[in-house]
């Protein structure tokens, strides 16, 4: 199975999003949080609380979150695998 980056799938999702003349993806809160649900199950283990979570988050982007927003929407690993 051919595995490609994050960054390779963005870029080519702008530049189809561009072509086709729409703006950038916008997702609401529940479905980025799921998203990244696999990041802070490990950052969990490794004894990360949802605030150093959150904080690091707004540390590297512009997404505002807080610890209550990750806890209240965070997708368990049997709810993120279901689809597999």
């Amino acid at each position: 199975m051919q595995m490609y980056p994050v960054e390779e799938a963005i870029r080519a999702q702008k530049a189809l999003r561009e072509a086709a003349g729409l703006g950038p993806e916008q997702f609401p809160i529940q479905a980025f949080v799921g998203m990244i649900s696999d990041e802070v199950d490990q950052l969990r283990q490794l004894g990360k609380s949802d605030d150093e979570i959150a904080s690091l988050i707004e540390a590297n982007s512009s997404i505002r979150i807080t610890a209550s927003e990750i806890a209240k929407n965070y997708a368990s690993a049997e709810e993120r695998h279901q689809h597999s």
